[in-house]
């Protein structure tokens, strides 16, 4: 999980200030807690 985090917020994206990588984060988590699907859960989120 740590290495699907970092290769989607710094290694993607530069940010000037912590408060612009904390806001990209936060978006990363709902979306991969609430909008993708997982094959290991047969199509269900986490």
């Amino acid at each position: 999980m740590n290495r699907t985090i970092k290769e989607a917020t710094v290694q993607r994206s530069y940010y000037d200030r912590h408060d612009q990588l904390e806001a990209h984060l936060a978006d990363f988590i709902n979306a991969y807690n609430y909008a993708r699907q997982l094959k290991i859960l047969k199509g269900l989120t986490p």
